[in-house]
């Protein structure tokens, strides 16, 4: 059932690619249906002064005020296609949702792996599930296929376009080698 909703999250994601955006997609399910969606804006502008604040999963958790059902977040379960950054993080564990589904590791800015115990009570009492790397080839085709633009200019000569490129390098040779 992951690949599914992952697979619709990949598809916000590949709209926030069409637009120009860094593609990453959300989507946070509820009793077996999607109840609320997002993808990246503000990313398209040439200019360096970026919005780093409209991301996926933080327009998917604005977009819940519009749900029409009894929703239990801890019940709840949120798809996205690159691991969530410190700031997303913190949004969904103050949330309640207690399940988070990511494609890509964020190799720069990825909150999960922190340490829930150091943080003020606030935080260090969540108790949240973190799957990784479903559907991630998938995901780390669409962001080299964003990296690889010539127009962008998002992250430009970072360490995460650097990694994303030799992930997909290392791919290509992979598939490529086995079948020669």
């Amino acid at each position: 059932m992951d690949e599914f909703y992952m697979g619709m999250a990949l598809s916000e994601a590949e709209d926030a690619f069409v637009r120009g955006d860094f593609p990453v997609g959300c989507v946070i399910t509820y009793q077996g249906a999607v109840v609320a969606r997002g993808s990246r804006q503000g990313t398209a502008s040439p200019v360096k002064c970026f919005n780093e604040v409209d991301h996926a999963e933080i327009r998917a958790l604005k977009n819940l005020e519009y749900i029409n059902c009894d929703f239990d977040p801890a019940q709840s379960v949120l798809y996205t296609t690159m691991e969530p950054c410190l700031m997303c993080y913190g949004a969904v564990l103050l949330s309640g949702i207690k399940r988070v589904v990511y494609a890509y590791e964020d190799v720069m800015g990825g909150g999960t792996s922190c340490d829930l115990s150091l943080l003020p009570p606030l935080y260090s009492k969540s108790v949240v599930t973190v799957i990784p790397h479903v559907l991630r080839q998938e995901s780390l085709d669409l962001f080299a296929r964003f990296f690889m633009k010539k127009d962008n200019t998002y992250w430009q000569g970072s360490y995460l376009e650097r990694y994303t490129l030799e992930q997909y390098d290392f791919y290509m040779k992979a598939v490529r080698g086995g079948h020669s």
